[in-house]
């Protein structure tokens, strides 16, 4: 898909694929009648790698890289990760604020040219139950980014047997391949 293409997209579907040893997301486009439409990016990451580096293709051949995070520091609970593009040249970052953490997950969206978005859990109860009781890490949850006190993105885990979720793009200028970063790693990190 081309650049122009991905940025126009206001709304992506993603989808964990379930595997023994490696997280495998398929982020795909959202139809005008909210269905899920073509394959956008495809995304794998080995679990308990040592330092967290993971790159989103094309599609699930793996043939071209679209874009990949990387974090800067081995084994840091307050990391922070660069977004690059195909070819390695940065386009943004994400890090995890650990003590505000502590009991609702909290994220800074960085990106050149845009203020920073900041993203929590919508829901402080739910986030206290995801902390304190480890069997229900099947829970939905809400991250909701905002800037300046305005809505940039959202990301929605859905109900279901395997994770699901649903991506809404609400301010025009932010780079879809930094919310497609963020999205995956919210599955991928959140545990952590």
């Amino acid at each position: 898909m081309q650049l122009d293409a991905l940025q126009a997209q206001q709304r992506f579907h993603i989808r964990q694929r379930l595997r023994l040893m490696v997280n495998q997301y398929e982020v795909h486009a959202v139809g005008p009648d909210g269905s899920e439409a073509g394959l956008l990016a495809f995304a794998q990451q080995k679990r308990l790698a040592f330092k967290e580096q993971v790159t989103i293709y094309a599609d699930d051949s793996k043939q071209q890289p679209l874009l990949g995070f990387k974090a800067r520091q081995r084994l840091d609970l307050g990391a922070t990760y660069d977004v690059t593009d195909h070819a390695g040249n940065p386009i943004g970052l994400f890090r995890k604020d650990f003590a505000q953490s502590l009991l609702r997950s909290t994220w800074y969206v960085e990106q050149p040219g845009l203020p920073q978005a900041t993203g929590q859990e919508r829901s402080m109860p739910v986030a206290i139950l995801r902390r304190f009781v480890d069997s229900l890490s099947w829970l939905p949850y809400h991250f909701d980014f905002v800037a300046g006190g305005q809505p940039v993105f959202s990301v929605i885990k859905q109900w279901g047997l395997r994770d699901r979720y649903v991506v809404e793009i609400h301010n025009p200028q932010i780079d879809r391949r930094v919310v497609i970063a963020m999205a995956i790693a919210l599955d991928a990190l959140q545990g952590r």
